[in-house]
């Protein structure tokens, strides 16, 4: 029986751990070796769409360091279908710190910070099945340190409150 009082926080330590946003579809993220995003370098991010009754929010993951030199990133996307075919493509301008005092935006601790950007609200996928979104760097800097990762979600859109 002492045993079993011992092994109970862990056990709730690992059910904490296991629980997941029931909304989540897909979440990956792709570290940069060196903490510099080349602009060569264009991760690709596959996920499935089981659903096309339903509309999806599909979220843009960085993490940076303090020592990034610019206080925002340019992104394009370029989304494709099962079938290979462009769905989407767009170039976004993320605000990684604020423009005015330099202040870092995101969470974070000690000189790293993570953000989440809803790029694509209420996505609507028109078919089942595998799809593919591949992330650019648009900085017209070949090599982009302090970045020291990217990532894509996915997630089942919320519906909008008082409707």
């Amino acid at each position: 029986m002492l045993k079993l009082f011992r092994l109970l926080p862990l056990l709730l330590v690992a059910a904490v751990l296991t629980a997941c946003d029931q909304d989540q579809v897909y979440e990956k993220n792709v570290d940069f070796d060196g903490y510099t995003w080349s602009v060569r370098q264009k991760p690709a991010f596959t996920f499935d769409i089981a659903d096309t009754t339903q509309l999806y929010d599909v979220y843009f993951n960085v993490r940076n360091a303090s020592a990034y030199g610019y206080y925002n990133l340019y992104l394009k996307h370029t989304l494709t279908d099962p079938a290979g075919k462009p769905v989407s493509q767009l170039l976004h301008q993320m605000l990684l710190m604020d423009p005015q005092t330099g202040e870092p935006r995101g969470s974070g601790t000690g000189d790293i910070y993570d953000h989440q950007f809803l790029a694509l609200p209420s996505q609507k996928f028109h078919q089942t099945g595998t799809y593919k979104i591949v992330l650019e760097q648009y900085m017209r800097q070949n090599q982009l340190p302090g970045l020291m990762a990217v990532g894509v979600r996915v997630a089942q859109a919320r519906p909008a409150q008082g409707k």
